[in-house]
């Protein structure tokens, strides 16, 4: 299983979205209300209310920092970046072992995302828990940063012990369909760009970046 971390925010900008949240008193609804029958039970936190204001306006400044950012783009190949929510989760609140849906009324999900919100010390607990065949994978990153992981893996958020975990989940809908397929092309295509920055462009170099061409439109949907 391949999943991706990265610096997506500075801290200016992470405590602005923070404190705009943080000041958004009466739009936290019940999470469990944007859950399907079976995760709803697991599922224990307060979400910012997708059709506020507040959630509105950031929702399309995280989505445009995203598609911005030429590592994750290169990465998630994204067709559509939907369904993004602001979660808040304090002392006792998680998410138990779920799947997210395949298909959502915002679009289909390939990867999921966490952005992470909150200083990491100012809470315990909250870890995001990816699953693999033989283990867990454990991740709490600093505030500003995200990490993207497919959307086919079993996963959850730990139990808040003490503070609390401000984060914002959403989910991409990929040109191309197949997690193996799409790590080929990214590991591709950042080869390529490394040679490029590193030596220039040459002949051999177009010849790469016509297969990696080539071969997003064979694989693409």
């Amino acid at each position: 299983m391949e999943f991706l971390t990265h610096q997506l925010l500075d801290s200016a900008t992470t405590e602005y979205i923070s404190t705009q949240l943080l000041n958004d008193k009466s739009n936290w609804i019940d999470g469990r209300m944007t859950a399907g029958s079976h995760a709803a039970v697991v599922k224990n936190n307060l979400e910012l209310d997708r059709k506020s204001n507040t959630s509105m306006k950031l929702s399309s400044q995280i989505n445009q920092a995203i598609i911005g950012d030429k590592l994750l783009k290169g990465f998630t190949l994204p067709r559509n970046i939907h369904g993004i929510m602001f979660t808040r989760s304090s002392e006792g609140q998680g998410y138990g072992m779920h799947v997210d849906n395949a298909y959502m009324s915002s679009g289909r999900s390939d990867l999921s995302f966490t952005l992470f919100l909150s200083d990491p010390n100012s809470y315990k607990g909250g870890e995001l828990c990816i699953q693999s065949i033989n283990n867990a994978n454990k991740i709490k990153l600093p505030a500003g940063h995200i990490v993207f992981y497919p959307s086919t893996t079993l996963h959850s958020v730990e139990t808040v012990t003490q503070g609390n975990r401000l984060v914002c989940v959403g989910w991409i809908q990929s040109y191309i369909t197949s997690n193996e397929d799409r790590n080929m092309l990214f590991g591709l295509e950042a080869g390529a760009r490394g040679l490029l920055a590193k030596h220039g462009r040459s002949d051999e170099l177009d010849l790469i970046f016509q297969a990696y061409n080539n071969l997003l439109r064979r694989l693409g949907d």
